[in-house]
């Protein structure tokens, strides 16, 4: 088996975490990145193995517009910090993937930067994609080019011409030699030629043994991205979506027809990253209505099909809310000092440590096979099977406790955050969850590797007013407070939504003439040619607001 296939991440976006200036003055450099010694401890103890860390390397100022690709970003650092870092986390048995922003430069890169002097002489002009000298840009420089995201700090990279490619396949043969670095995470891979990402799979393969490479994926179909000749993972973002609105909708058929959905398209779900948060949404305790669904969700993280991780503090509950025009509150500066000894007293941290324990020790639930075996809208329960080892996960989303009566194979059933017992009766498994809440049962097999399950104290937490007391040997209620740490930043005003019906709307010009609401359009009319379009497609579409990912969405029709 390969790494990755076992791995749990920690995300870390270290500018943010270590609180560097928000622009690059090109100073001496600053060895911030040194403060992630003293969390390597912590990420160990609750059950991590991996972490993705980045963007790492110079760049102006949030970290995506990149100066030097073969430089740790000044305000982080030195190479040799950078170098320490990695062999430090080996050391400690974390395997550590890079940021690999290679669908675009800042402008202060060198090739850009030759353009902006020499113009039509840069033997660098064909770098960049749609170099037009006879138009302008929002700079003033006396030409345009392609951007990302409308953005012409961020200029397109011509990823077809052979020596932009061999550049960046040197960028990356240097990481692995300097850094020893394990994979990347391509930004933006959902709008980068697939015969370059399928060029990115032949050099790496010929690196390192088992080196990983996860794309950033928004929507379309993800078998596009994720094979054997192109990348071997992609983030799932359509699951990201059911994991919160399953619970603040109370409808948990969002979960498992996302699944379905997904898994036809790319057949083995293991494969996909999954995630409730990162750097780029809303922090999952701001984003659920109901902060004691934080305790079901997580179930699901860790247990459904696929390679889970956790953004950095999200395991702590603390806020971050999405501003219109700055991602700050998403990445802010945290002293793990602040959190001493949370898995021990923060019900949130000792939730997150057991389910990276338990995933760790119970093959199952990283491998197992999945299958549905019940589905309401309220509660909803599945199975992991590797083998004789079963993993029989079940949640609840209601303000009441709920009894499921579920198919499995005899035996006597252990509670895994609980230690309740259930006997299998006639092929039935009855078992009653706790308001808002879930448990993991193991069959015997599965349960001799499981850790101890969480002590009383670890499940104590603060009552909510429409939950029903639950007995410790029927249900694994872990019921994290209502109110928010006191370290979380106060939330920030609701960014303004998409309105539903933009017009009027051009759908006959090409695609890449389009603005963002045609693309949406576009897209919802052939998702009509297939059948209903539900509320669920409706809101996925209308919630993607990046020009490329919506041109590559409609072009996989």
């Amino acid at each position: 088996m390969a790494w990755y296939e076992d791995a749990l991440f920690y995300h870390i976006y270290p500018l943010g975490l270590t609180d560097a200036p928000k622009q690059n003055s090109y100073a001496a450099p600053e060895p911030r990145l040194r403060q992630l010694w003293d969390w390597l401890p912590h990420i160990r103890a609750i059950g991590c193995n991996a972490i993705y860390i980045g963007p790492l390397f110079e760049s102006v100022g949030h970290g995506y517009e990149t100066t030097d690709y073969k430089k740790l970003d000044s305000r982080l650092g030195t190479n040799e910090d950078l170098r320490d870092f990695v062999s430090e986390c080996h050391r400690m048995g974390l395997r550590v993937i890079f940021d690999g922003v290679f669908n675009h430069t800042g402008r202060d890169f060198f090739a850009f930067r030759d353009i902006r002097e020499k113009r039509e002489q840069s033997p660098y002009r064909d770098w960049y994609c749609r170099v037009n000298f006879g138009g302008n840009n929002s700079f003033g420089d006396g030409f345009s080019y392609e951007n990302w995201g409308g953005y012409d700090l961020l200029a397109k990279l011509n990823q077809r011409n052979p020596v932009v490619r061999e550049y960046i396949a040197d960028v990356i043969r240097f990481w692995v030699s300097e850094f020893d670095v394990d994979g990347i995470r391509l930004d933006a891979a959902d709008v980068m030629d697939i015969e370059f990402l399928q060029y990115l799979r032949r050099v790496t393969e010929t690196l390192k043994p088992d080196f990983w490479l996860m794309g950033e994926v928004i929507h379309g179909d993800y078998s596009r991205w994720v094979n054997d000749s192109t990348l071997h993972s992609v983030t799932n973002y359509m699951l990201h979506k059911a994991f919160y609105s399953a619970h603040n909708d109370h409808n948990y058929f969002e979960i498992a027809h996302t699944l379905h959905y997904v898994g036809e398209k790319v057949k083995d779900l293991r494969k996909l990253y999954t995630f409730v948060d990162n750097h780029d949404v809303e922090r999952i305790h701001t984003i659920l209505r109901n902060k004691a669904h934080f305790t079901p969700l997580h179930i699901l993280l860790f247990t459904l099909p696929g390679v889970p991780a956790l953004y950095y503090g999200s395991e702590f509950g603390i806020e971050g809310k999405k501003e219109r025009y700055s991602d700050a509150s998403l990445r802010p500066a945290l002293r793990i000092g602040d959190f001493a000894d949370a898995v021990q007293h923060n019900p949130r941290t000792a939730l997150i440590a057991a389910l990276g324990k338990l995933r760790a020790a119970v093959p199952a639930l990283r491998r197992g096979e999945y299958r549905e075996l019940l589905l309401q809208t309220g509660h909803y329960a599945f199975s992991r099977t590797d083998g004789s080892s079963c993993a029989i996960v079940t949640v609840n989303n209601q303000g009441g406790e709920v009894t499921m009566t579920l198919p499995a194979p005899d035996g006597e059933y252990t509670g895994a955050l609980s230690g309740a017992r259930a006997q299998v009766k006639d092929g039935r498994l009855t078992v009653t969850i706790g308001a808002d809440s879930g448990e993991i049962w193991l069959s015997a097999a599965a349960a001799d590797a499981a850790p101890a399950p969480l002590s009383p104290i670890e499940r104590t937490a603060a009552p909510q007013p429409s939950a029903a007391p639950v007995a410790p040997a029927k249900s694994a209620a872990i019921v994290p407070p209502a109110a928010a740490p006191s370290d979380s930043p106060a939330p920030l005003q609701e960014t303004p939504s998409i309105p539903a019906t933009p017009a009027p709307l051009d759908l006959n010009k090409p695609f890449e003439e389009m603005s963002v609401e045609e693309l949406q359009e576009a897209i919802l009319q052939r998702m009509r040619k297939n059948g209903p379009v539900t509320d669920y497609m409706l809101g996925t579409v209308r919630e993607n607001t990046h020009r490329g990912s919506l041109i590559t969405w409609v072009n996989s029709f």
